[in-house]
Order: structure tokens, then C-alpha cells, then sequence
């Protein structure tokens, strides 16, 4: 039985919640999981660089001398790589590298990862309310659970009737560098994999924990 410890903004441990062990049986190929984070990541490309071949340079179209009489190689046009503005060789062209995601195997993965958080206690949960931004109550409570420094995800609920303390809590972390907030439907397997630490709001507790099955 895994137990999850709650906090309120101060730091101080105000309550726990057990997690079923059996919910945390989830089961995901390490291949897959570094395929779902890779696709993640190719999908997140700008895919903007362009370079213009010989045909589409805006350039005349004259020789740039004549054919013979004057000892030079013979030009077409001004077009050509090897002149100044011309076009460019096997330069970075914009293609779709878009890379399909499979739905079954990115609910195992996130399922896994957030499964493998818990067992490895890495995940907290925050039970307090925040009526107006305070970067200063978010890092006093950082220091106190001695996650300073650490990359932190925190997850906060996907209903709009928690919105108005979850804004000013996510509001109050913006400023605190190595974080990243996001609702519970927008959780990705790149986030979860990289952060150190996970803090959920406690109105976000049974949806994170739904995910797992």
C-alpha cells in the first residue's frame, strides 16, 4: 500500500492518502515509452528552417558574361550555388516529421510513469487555497518539503470550478525557476520523465489517480 503524504501551504503535513498497491500494477515496454517521449519531442519541432534551391532565388536571369572570348569558365546565371545570393545545396527544407502516436500506448506509458512516481515516493500532495498570487508562500513551501532547486511538476485539476485558487497557485510558482504547471488531461510521458518531484493539488487527486485504471 502506497501512502501519499498531503501539506498544506505552510509545509506541514496535514493528512495522507493510501493508494492501492494493485493500482499501481501498470505495465509498459521501456521501448515503448522511449518511443511515445522521442515522438513527443519530434512533434514539438518548429519544422521552420527553409533554404531557396537555384530555381527559386529571386534573381536575373542573364549570364553573368559571355559564353567565349574572355577566358572563363562558361555561367548560365547568377542563380548558381557558387555565386553570392545564389541558391543553396542540400540545405534544410521544411518536411512533415509529424510522428503518430499510438493512444494505448501513451495512456500505458503516462499510467507507468505516474505509477512509477508514487512507488518511489516523489509524489505530494498540496491541500490549501491561495486567494491572490504569492511567489513567496510557494517557495517557503518548496524550502519546507526541501525541493528547492528540483524540477517540479504540478498538476492541478481539469474542472473550471477549481480554476480561481488553482490560477493564483500556478501564478505564484511562474517566477520559481524548474517548474512546470499543467492540468491533469494535459499531463505528457516527456513532463512526467523529466521532473523530479510531482505536487498535486488535492482537486486533482482522484483524476491523476484514475489514470492509473
Amino acid at each position: 500500500m502506497a501512502i501519499l503524504k498531503k501539506y498544506d501551504l505552510s509545509g506541514q503535513e496535514v493528512g495522507s492518502v493510501q493508494v492501492d498497491d494493485a493500482i499501481l500494477q501498470v505495465s509498459a515496454h521501456s521501448q515503448s515509452i522511449k518511443d511515445y517521449i522521442v515522438a513527443i519531442r519530434n512533434n514539438a519541432r518548429q519544422r521552420s528552417a527553409n533554404t531557396k534551391r537555384r530555381g527559386e532565388v529571386n534573381h536575373t536571369g542573364r549570364k553573368p558574361h559571355p559564353q567565349k572570348g574572355q577566358g572563363r569558365s562558361r555561367q548560365g546565371d547568377l542563380a548558381a550555388p557558387h555565386y553570392k545570393g545564389g541558391g543553396v545545396v542540400w540545405g534544410p527544407r521544411p518536411k512533415d516529421i509529424h510522428t503518430r502516436i499510438n493512444k494505448k500506448e501513451r495512456r500505458a506509458a503516462i499510467g507507468f510513469l505516474i505509477a512509477e512516481k508514487i512507488k518511489t515516493d516523489r509524489v505530494r500532495i498540496l491541500n490549501g487555497e491561495m486567494n491572490e498570487p504569492k511567489t513567496k508562500t510557494m517557495a517557503s513551501f518548496l524550502e519546507a518539503l526541501s525541493m528547492t532547486g528540483r524540477r517540479i511538476l504540478l498538476i492541478g485539476s481539469a474542472s473550471a470550478g477549481d480554476s480561481a485558487s488553482q490560477a493564483c497557485i500556478a501564478k505564484s510558482m511562474r517566477n520559481i525557476p524548474k517548474h512546470e504547471f499543467m492540468p491533469v488531461l494535459q499531463v505528457n510521458g516527456y513532463e512526467l520523465a523529466r521532473s523530479q518531484e510531482i505536487v498535486v493539488l488535492e482537486s486533482a487527486l482522484e483524476e491523476l489517480i484514475s489514470i492509473l485504471g
